[in-house]
């Protein structure tokens, strides 16, 4: 696998690509990106359609589940929206926090700040705004948000443990987080690990599950919880692009799998110790 800001550098390209195609386009794509080159990145996402706040031109099909339908919003909230892309989670978000509320969504994909503003700007909202930032450094001061939600990010980001220390740091004491992601259910194969365009499609950065629930609990977070998972079926032709059909079979036999994970946790409303080390 390539080093950490290698493997930014093909997320940011291959989002930028996605950036300018329509939903219609990356669904009609046999991958994704067009002309067959990539990952078919809408074979995770849900139905947002019948969504309060949902706005077709901000939907481009990336997400891997419903983060908003279990982050328990409340009117007035702000809300931080990790890896926002054209905005589709901030908008859904937006509508439940509302007029009195704000929504930061951080992307660290020029293309994709440029297109989520100009979906804002359209609908008049003045209380959602768009940062360009990296979600290991966020942009953004401690104690800011009473809720963050993310839709399969996370998962790109290359230091997951830095990324939950962020994501403690910026919620404010006695707020929390659901976020949905891919994790798998046991080690990948190297081959599956080491495909740069697997990475940017959320399958190479999947960790185990459990390591990646253990990340939470180290970063201080308390009421752990995985509040829906389903599994995910990638197409036999989408790994053929990347690995051998032996090397398919093999992984076959494992019988690993990748699971869509929704999961919950609070920040404490008091200083704590993590169980696991380091105090919060």
């Amino acid at each position: 696998m390539k080093n950490p800001e290698e493997i930014k550098l093909i997320v940011k390209e291959k989002y930028a690509d996605i950036a300018n195609q329509s939903k219609t386009v990356n669904e009609a794509s046999c991958c994704g990106v067009g002309s067959c080159t990539g990952v078919d990145y809408t074979v995770f996402s849900e139905d947002y359609s019948k969504l309060k706040g949902y706005n077709p031109d901000a939907d481009l099909g990336l997400g891997c589940g419903l983060p908003t339908e279990f982050a328990l919003i409340k009117e007035g909230d702000t809300v931080i929206d990790l890896g926002s892309g054209a905005g589709n989670d901030a908008f859904v978000a937006r509508a439940i926090t509302g007029e009195k509320g704000k929504v930061i969504g951080i992307d660290f994909t020029d293309e994709m700040i440029d297109k989520a503003r100009a979906n804002a700007d359209k609908l008049g909202f003045n209380n959602v705004e768009f940062r360009f930032g990296d979600i290991e450094k966020m942009p953004v001061t401690a104690n800011t948000a009473d809720v963050i939600i993310s839709n399969c990010v996370l998962n790109l980001v290359p230091d997951k443990e830095k990324a939950f220390r962020e994501i403690f740091r910026t919620l404010k004491p006695g707020g929390h987080f659901s976020v949905s992601d891919i994790v798998a259910t046991g080690d990948l194969p190297a081959s599956i690990k080491s495909g740069a365009e697997l990475y940017a499609g959320c399958v190479s950065g999947a960790i185990v599950r459990e390591e990646y629930l253990e990340i939470i609990e180290n970063a201080g977070f308390v009421n752990l919880k995985i509040q829906k998972e389903r599994v995910i079926d990638i197409p036999e032709d989408i790994y053929l692009k990347f690995i051998s059909k032996e090397e398919l079979e093999k992984f076959k036999e494992s019988n690993v799998k990748l699971i869509s994970i929704n999961v919950y946790a609070d920040k404490p409303e008091t200083p704590c110790c993590s169980p696991k080390g380091g105090c919060c």
